[in-house]
């Protein structure tokens, strides 16, 4: 058994004073704790067919990328906008100080498809919520949001309510 905990470096006052950042790279470093945590996500989604994996922008990738390859399933990249080369669908969603926009491709998910989201943190949940609403424009549904770390005192969990949610580490 991996103790994923381990595997996460905090960085003080990144990227701005007060921030303790949640640094996933040691685990990225580690081929053996990858697989692990691979394996995990693979377990909570307890057998639930799965045809696309979302990942959002940037570190979502990672993971995602390599559930889609363990899921015979294929991989969405969900980007910041301007970021993707065909028609895309656009959704906003709130930051600290402002808003944001999140862009998939429009021809990235069928209707009827079984979609899981992943992204590395699950923080306020405003980047996870647009992701979910993006696929489910598309016509997709969303059979499972996971995150690697949960920062459980920003009750993200509440601005995806109603979509099931699994993480790896919890703060």
């Amino acid at each position: 058994m991996i103790n994923l905990r381990e595997y996460i470096r905090e960085v003080q006052n990144f990227p701005k004073e007060g921030i303790s950042y949640k640094d996933i790279t040691p685990l990225l470093q580690d081929p053996k704790a990858m697989e692990f945590a691979v394996d995990l996500f693979i377990q909570k989604l307890d057998n639930q067919h799965i045809d696309v994996v979302v990942g959002i922008e940037s570190r979502g990738f990672f993971f995602a990328a390599l559930l889609a390859q363990k899921l015979n399933a294929g991989f969405v990249p969900v980007r910041k906008k301007g970021k993707l080369p065909a028609e895309t669908l656009e959704e906003n969603y709130d930051l600290e100080y402002g808003i944001d926009i999140l862009e998939i491709h429009q021809d990235a998910i069928s209707k009827g498809q079984n979609v899981l989201v992943h992204d590395d943190v699950l923080a306020t949940g405003g980047t996870a919520r647009a992701a979910c609403n993006l696929v489910e424009r598309l016509g997709g549904k969303v059979v499972q949001c996971n995150f690697l770390i949960e920062l459980g005192f920003l009750n993200g969990r509440n601005k995806i309510s109603g979509f099931p949610v699994e993480s790896l580490i919890q703060y």
